[in-house]
Order: structure tokens, then C-alpha cells, then sequence
């Protein structure tokens, strides 16, 4: 590719030659930017990137003499610095951390969340992380959204963190969430394969009507019903790994998760004050030996606390 003269100094601009020609978009851009695939995909999909002019698609396909143009988001400035915040670590070796998360705690430093996240934890208890996986993310390989707590691992070297984000690319991470609902669903189990993608009117929102969504897929079971209160706990097993994706799948199947102010239709409950959403169990080969790892997080104490009060309901005469 070469880059036409006259773009301003913070877009990415490109032409595409004949050898690029019926790639992916976000592949070709990836590569003519030299920025990762997944974060050329943020783009595209916080509407960043145009072909001719005309919004993008990362599937779609690019021709000779396309015009890609991309406006990357300005780079967040921000000093990690370590911060002795208390982890309830499940695995810890030389090469990974596994830890339960609480509900609250942001992942990763972004604008608004420049400290006290778990990357400054990370740094305080496991010392030197510099570089791996990125200068705001060191160790990161996946996340939890701050309402959602449990289990989630961390790379501690290079090579490690190649390996896990291989698993979680592939799709070879075993996830299993526990979740309460609203609804009381007929049958025990379900599949729900829509796109997901961002809002098209609320760029933090994702939605499965957006015209740039990428197949997604959750399967879900019934664990136990309550009807008197029309909720439901539910095992929940992410097939991808979109952005809100089990909220969003749950919500356009009318089984909302309780306590989340995002996608739960405006339903107020004195149960949680978070959405209730919980990692149950985290499965993964060990990037060094290939042996499997298989974690599991307790449940948290609002979450237990919760069905317990359900139960209570339940047994009323």
C-alpha cells in the first residue's frame, strides 16, 4: 500500500494495491498500520474507519485503488504505577496469575480510570510486567467488565501471553458464568447466535442490530427458577468473546441480567447493585507445560446472599 499525500498528521490513510487486493479489511489495514488486528477492529467498529469515503466493515472485502482512511482515537497518556490492592489469587506460577476479581474493579487504566485498577495491582504484587501485552495493559489477555466479578488470568512474560491470547483467539478457553435473570424461561437450555456490534446511536453500548456486528454465539441452562420472583439463575457458556456480549445476548432473548443498568430495561431490584453476573470457571492449557488449568471462582458474597433471599421467597407459604 502507499499513503496518498495531503492526510492530516493523526489519520492513517492507505490505498490499496493489487496484492492486498481481496483481503479483509481489517487485515489489510492491520497490516498496512502496523497496529494489532484487534485494535484496527475498535475502530472500525467506534466508526473510525472509512473505504471511499463510506463507513467500514471488518469482514468486508478491500479492492484495488480503495481509499482506507482511519482517525485512531488520541493515545491515553498515563503512568502505571503499582498500587498495593488486595487480590484473592486462585493460580500463580512463573509464567501466569489467575485471580477471582471482585465486582468494581477495572481491568485496565482508561480515560476516566487512570488508577486502581487491576493492572496496578498486578504490578505491585508480580513486580516487573513492562511490555507484556502492551504498555496500558501489561499481562492482560482478556476482561471482565467492572460489574461482572471472577475468574480471570494474566501473563506474566512475552511468550505466555502469546500462547494465552492464542487460546482466547481460537476459541480454546473453557468459560462458565453464572448468572440471575429476569424471566422464568419454558425451556432448560438455549442458543443465542446474533451479531454483535456497537450501538448505532450509543458508541458505549453494543447492540445485536448494529449494522457492523460480528457473529456471536452464548448458550445458556437453567440451574434453578424463581418463579414467585420471575427470575432465574442461569449457567452461561460464551461461545466468542464480544464486548458485553453475554449482557447483550440475554437482554435480546428477554432474559436481562438483574442489576445491570446497560442493558436490564430499566428494571430496579434491591438484590444487587451490580449487574449479576459472576465468572464462574476458567479453563486454559498452561502456556509452558500445555497441561490444562481448570479455575474456579466462589461466588461472591452479594451474589450468594441474593439467592439465598430468593430461596427464602420461594419457600413462603
Amino acid at each position: 500500500m502507499r499513503e496518498p499525500g495531503g492526510a492530516l498528521v493523526h489519520m492513517v490513510s492507505f490505498v490499496v494495491g493489487e496484492e492486498e487486493a481481496g483481503q479483509r479489511l481489517d487485515l489489510a489495514l492491520a497490516a498496512a498500520a502496523g497496529r494489532p488486528r484487534s485494535q484496527v477492529r475498535r475502530w472500525i467498529d467506534e466508526g473510525r474507519v472509512r473505504v471511499n469515503q463510506r463507513p467500514a466493515r471488518p469482514s468486508q472485502r478491500v479492492h484495488a485503488g480503495d481509499v482506507l482512511s482511519a482517525d485512531p482515537p488520541e493515545p491515553v497518556r498515563c503512568e502505571l504505577a503499582p498500587e498495593p490492592i488486595a487480590l484473592d489469587v486462585l493460580y500463580e506460577d512463573a509464567d501466569v496469575i489467575a485471580v477471582n476479581k471482585p465486582a468494581g474493579l477495572v481491568v485496565h487504566p482508561a480515560p476516566g480510570h487512570p488508577g486502581g485498577t487491576l493492572v496496578n495491582a498486578l504490578l505491585h504484587h508480580c513486580g516487573d510486567l513492562a511490555g507484556v501485552g502492551g504498555v496500558l495493559r501489561p499481562g492482560i489477555v482478556h476482561r471482565l467488565d467492572r460489574g461482572t466479578s471472577g475468574a480471570l488470568v494474566a501473563a506474566k512474560n512475552d511468550a505466555a501471553h502469546r500462547h494465552l491470547a492464542e487460546q482466547f483467539r481460537d476459541h480454546g478457553v473453557e468459560r462458565v458464568y453464572r448468572a440471575l435473570v429476569r424471566g422464568v424461561p419454558r425451556e432448560d437450555e438455549g442458543r443465542i447466535e446474533r451479531p454483535i456490534g456497537r450501538h448505532r446511536r450509543d458508541r458505549k453500548r453494543m447492540s445485536v442490530a448494529s449494522p457492523s456486528g460480528r457473529e456471536a454465539a452464548t448458550c445458556w441452562r437453567v440451574v434453578r427458577r424463581f418463579p414467585r420472583s420471575g427470575m432465574s439463575w442461569l449457567e452461561v457458556r460464551p461461545e466468542t468473546g464480544r464486548t458485553h456480549q453475554i449482557r447483550v445476548h440475554l437482554a435480546s432473548a428477554g432474559l436481562p441480567v438483574v442489576g445491570d443498568p446497560v442493558y436490564g430495561r430499566r428494571h430496579p431490584s434491591s438484590l444487587v447493585d451490580r449487574p449479576a453476573l459472576h465468572a464462574a470457571l476458567l479453563g486454559f492449557r498452561h502456556p509452558r507445560s500445555g497441561k490444562l488449568v481448570r479455575l474456579e471462582a466462589p461466588l461472591p458474597a452479594d451474589l450468594a446472599q441474593a439467592l439465598a433471599a430468593l430461596e427464602r421467597r420461594e419457600a413462603e407459604p
